[in-house]
């Protein structure tokens, strides 16, 4: 197949994909792709190449399926790399294609506009994979090799450096797809010394992590078959629609978690990484009985010992397992149930007046909606939790920890599910970072309520240090009008100062056609019972 310019040929790989919409900044060096985009399939002209990453990346998790973003070369794609470790860090699909200076003075550091040096080995550490272009007719094959590496679990973001005289050229591909590589199984032996111990265990428990996010359907056949409860990380929440009444949840570290693990004779954990946060800086005790299910081997027994570690694809596994179920004692899965609520009911009132906003979003929200969250006080302490999760692919927040990069991944995500609503947790620190988004935000109209908690600063290191220190540092800001931010952008505004205030404001943003600015006022709502403060170390003087 023969092409006018690599742009028309990224179109036809896009189309192979399922990507109707691509994410991105227009420069000197990726012009012919973004032009063959714009008049093919739909350009969003973000205002950040960070950005740009984090709306592929959520558009990807949105689908389950794979996003793409298109960068400059240069200071370009630097910009990019921070929301690259963020897909890197959730395993997340995304084809990220980058500009590249003349191939003739590739390398040359002569200087020329957007050069860099070593683009290629930047990228590389960000990325999964990462790849040139090396000639017009070798175009198609980088391009689908980048993409079935993003898709391979355990995935990541796959990026692409396109030297600019090869975007102008004509290209040359023919159209070949990459078989993926089969997935690892457990042998027979594994997995039947693993299947006796799941049969002789009467008070189960499964833990759930992002690597089990295709596997919900033998997940939900393993509770039904064991009487299990499960438990998540917050990757992990969806795999079982969380208004299952054995899914205790993303609360582990809990007075009533930890008494759950510590009762439970067996612990079955699914494709999770114990992440730090979730474990109580790795120190929080799990049974001894412990299968471990991963596809990823250097995970196995990295954290926490296993007795039985498989090796393979989580629902495969499971499937295997299923026939060795037994049904739990009798006072096992009430006791889950019971937990379940008690966990719930605790978290609720310990969030004070912030409840009401989370009872307006249950209320107003269907049950097939996006909830993405930004790193703040809400999302951390209940956003995480409370928001029932029913499907992995509504599930969209920054599994790396940084701030900043949810109203990126709320537009990509609202673009990728149109018909659905999709509302944004962010705080008014994280918002400014990125706030030139709320232009792309007024500009592409999707069907997005951004929801901001309004406290002046970093909430959560101005807890950590008013409980730890004498004096804050650098956690005070000033905090715009919000009502005149957004007017200036053209956004509707609307004001929660009262916990009355909250159902009527959130069922009307949720239900408009297009986006909307939530400003809860937290000064006026008030505080909640115990600030929050993460689950992270501060050595005393």
């Amino acid at each position: 197949m023969r092409y006018d310019t690599g742009g028309d040929l990224l179109v036809a790989v896009l189309r192979e994909l399922g990507i109707d919409t691509v994410f991105g900044i227009v420069s000197v060096h990726n012009l012919p792709l973004v032009e063959a985009v714009d008049r093919e399939l739909r350009f969003v002209p973000v205002r950040h190449e960070a950005s740009a990453v984090n709306a592929a990346d959520a558009y990807g998790r949105a689908r389950g399926t794979i996003g793409c973003a298109l960068t400059s070369t240069g200071t370009g794609a630097g910009n990019a790399a921070g929301s690259l470790i963020e897909s890197l860090s959730a395993g997340t699909a995304v084809l990220h294609i980058t500009g590249q200076v003349e191939s003739a003075h590739l390398g040359s550091g002569r200087g020329f506009i957007h050069e860099t040096k070593d683009q290629l080995g930047m990228l590389t550490a960000v990325s999964a994979h990462a790849a040139t272009v090396p000639s017009a007719e070798a175009a198609g094959r980088v391009l689908r090799t980048a993409a079935r590496a993003a898709l391979t679990d355990p995935g990541g973001p796959a990026s692409v450096e396109w030297p600019i005289d090869l975007q102008y050229a004509r290209q040359t591909d023919t159209a070949g797809h990459d078989t993926a590589p089969a997935a690892p199984a457990p042998a027979d032996a594994e997995l039947a010394a693993a299947g006796a111990l799941l049969a002789s265990a009467r008070r189960p428990l499964i833990w759930a992590g992002g690597g089990a996010a295709r596997a919900g359907t033998q997940l939900a056949g393993l509770l039904t078959a064991t009487g299990a409860g499960l438990l998540t990380s917050n990757s992990g929440r969806g795999a079982v629609p969380e208004d299952h009444p054995q899914v205790v949840g993303n609360f582990a570290t809990t007075p009533t978690g930890r008494a759950l693990l510590a009762d439970a004779d067996l612990l079955l954990t699914v494709g999770t990484h114990f992440r730090s946060n979730e474990t109580a800086d790795y120190t929080l005790p799990l049974p001894d009985a412990h299968i471990q299910i991963d596809l990823d081997a250097a995970a196995l027994g990295r954290v926490h010992p296993a007795r039985h570690a498989l090796h393979g694809d989580a629902a495969d596994t499971l499937a295997a397992l299923l026939p060795h179920a037994r049904p739990a004692d009798p006072d096992w899965t009430p006791r889950i149930a019971a937990d379940r609520a008690t966990v719930r009911a605790a978290l609720h009132d310990a969030i004070g007046p912030q409840a009401a906003i989370c009872d307006a979003l249950h209320a107003a929200l269907p049950r097939r909606a996006v909830i993405a969250r930004d790193v703040t006080i809400a999302s951390s302490s209940w956003g995480n939790r409370l928001l029932e999760i029913h499907d992995p692919r509504d599930n969209v927040f920054p599994r790396g920890g940084g701030i900043g990069q949810g109203l990126g991944m709320g537009i990509g995500a609202a673009l990728a599910r149109p018909h659905e609503p999709t509302v944004v947790l962010a705080g008014d620190g994280g918002l400014a970072v990125h706030l030139g988004e709320l232009l792309t935000l007024a500009q592409e109209k999707p069907r997005l309520t951004l929801i901001v908690f309004n406290d002046g600063g970093y909430g959560v290191l101005r807890n950590m240090q008013d409980a730890h220190r004498e004096r804050r540092s650098g956690v005070d800001l000033a905090t715009p009008d919000f009502g005149l931010l957004a007017r200036a952008c053209g956004l509707p505004h609307a004001r929660i100062a009262a916990a009355q205030e909250a159902a009527p404001v959130i069922a009307e943003a949720v239900a408009a056609d297009g986006p909307t600015l939530v400003e809860v006022d937290l000064a006026a709502l008030g505080p909640m019972k115990t600030p929050f403060t993460p689950p992270v170390k501060i050595p005393t003087p």
